[in-house]
């Protein structure tokens, strides 16, 4: 398998439609980012949630898989699912997020998430964050969307685990979701460890990228 080598990461931005798609998507990512980089800058949106017990339980989440991170968060209070309906609004927002912050790797929904929130923001990184590196993780749900990634996390098993205690202890208000528990989420970072020869992993897309060959 080919190495893929971002550099010095010290800022990334990111993106979600929903509270814990962050967690569900790349909580092993951010754990190992928090971990490898101290004073990581974290700058981060959510679309839906403002005022509610769902954004108290994402400001506590991201700062348990962000720990030591300079962490800002913004939630607005658009409703789940009508995303496109506020288009102009969210990409302000988006706009605003580059704006405010020196991010070297965006982390966004992937584009062929079946949820029209997801891939609205799919679809708006990469007009705002143009000369960024852009991820698009993956959402775990009922959906049958799982995509086929190009890129590969490797994560250490007590990454994996520590990734789905914490999804485990901080949102409560999904626990009645019957894919919602510690056995998905691991058996999906297993998948991904599968295809990249390693124990557990993060999966995420990536639309387009320079190389340059006989560098440093």
């Amino acid at each position: 398998m080919i190495r893929f080598d971002t550099g010095a990461v010290t800022e990334i931005a990111l993106l979600a439609a929903h509270c814990d798609d962050l967690a569900i998507g790349m909580g092993g990512t951010l754990l190992t980012l928090a971990a490898a980089v101290p004073g990581l800058r974290v700058r981060a949106l959510v679309l839906t949630g403002a005022g509610t017990e769902r954004a108290r339980e994402e400001q506590a989440a991201l700062e348990s898989f962000c720990p030591g991170a300079d962490l800002q968060l913004r939630v607005l209070d658009i409703s789940d699912g009508y995303a496109p309906a506020h288009w102009e609004r969210v990409k302000d927002a988006v706009g605003a997020l580059r704006r405010d912050g020196a991010a070297q790797v965006v982390f966004a929904p992937q584009r062929g998430d079946a949820h029209q929130d997801h891939r609205l923001l799919a679809e708006l990184a990469p007009t705002e964050f143009r000369d960024h590196l852009i991820l698009g993780y993956e959402i775990l749900k009922w959906e049958n969307d799982t995509p086929q990634p190009t890129v590969l996390h490797p994560l250490p098993a007590g990454i994996a685990e520590r990734k789905a205690e914490l999804l485990m202890k901080h949102y409560p208000s999904q626990r009645d979701r019957d894919w919602f528990d510690e056995q998905s989420f691991l058996a999906l970072s297993r998948l991904r460890g599968v295809q990249c020869r390693a124990r557990h992993a993060e999966a995420f897309l990536l639309d387009k990228a320079t190389i340059t060959f006989g560098g440093a």
